[in-house]
């Protein structure tokens, strides 16, 4: 039983042979597919799966707190198995790839300024937008006027 299986079972859901498959690819997946990735993942293991079910499942995932949406730009929304533990993002804006990292200075600092703004810190996400020196955007576009 794969671990998004083990989570829909303790909330109490149906698990279904597609939910099933569909619960594996999200368990298997080491990144943050979005729901068309899911499907194209899904039904490369089985081709009677739709892409209706697929976005039904995630939506039922997340109304169960079992996945976590993220909107990391590009118009998608992507899904964090909510079992990952407290961590942030930082996604590589010529690539999309998602770099996962935790910090506990970052942790605390923010925890102060919500203390000094008068607020109990109930929430923390950080998503850092970044590219590498000598990334896409730095590189010399060709020249076309030849």
């Amino acid at each position: 039983m794969s671990r998004i299986e083990r989570m829909c079972v303790e909330r109490g859901l149906k698990m279904t042979g597609q939910r099933r498959l569909i619960a594996r690819v999200l368990s298997d997946s080491d990144d943050h597919p979005d729901v068309e990735e899911l499907y194209r993942r899904a039904v490369a293991l089985d081709s009677r799966v739709s892409v209706a079910t697929v976005y039904r499942t995630v939506r039922l995932l997340e109304e169960k707190g079992i996945l976590e949406r993220r909107d990391f730009g590009g118009g998608r929304a992507r899904y964090d198995p909510a079992d990952r533990g407290h961590h942030h993002h930082l996604i590589d804006v010529d690539t999309g790839k998602v770099i996962e990292f935790s910090d506990a200075e970052h942790d605390r600092l923010a925890r102060a300024i919500a203390e000094r703004l008068g607020f109990e810190l109930v929430q923390l996400r950080l998503e850092l937008f970044g590219r590498k020196p000598g990334g896409a955007a730095a590189r010399p576009k060709p020249d076309r006027t030849a």
